[in-house]
């Protein structure tokens, strides 16, 4: 688990199937997670641009989901 910002969102025209109807955020971590490079997530809980996050990755990323999707990064907080 990390704390980052939200820098972007990412919009695509096609994806898969049970990645509808969850928005994709990138994320800039703030310490040396990652190497410092951005990477996607999912998100849970209505994060937006400028928002500091909780990211969780790996396979605590599914857990929680609806249903089998392919993530390897989820918000999961946001930071007050």
């Amino acid at each position: 688990m990390f704390i980052g910002t939200v820098i972007g969102n990412v919009v695509s025209t096609r994806k898969e199937d049970n990645l509808m109807g969850y928005k994709l955020l990138i994320v800039k971590p703030s310490d040396d997670y990652n190497n410092g490079k951005n990477l996607v997530a999912i998100d849970r809980v209505g994060a937006g641009i400028n928002t500091e996050v909780i990211v969780t990755t790996g396979s605590s990323a599914r857990l929680g989901l609806n249903k089998e999707v392919p993530a390897d990064a989820a918000i999961v907080g946001i930071v007050d």
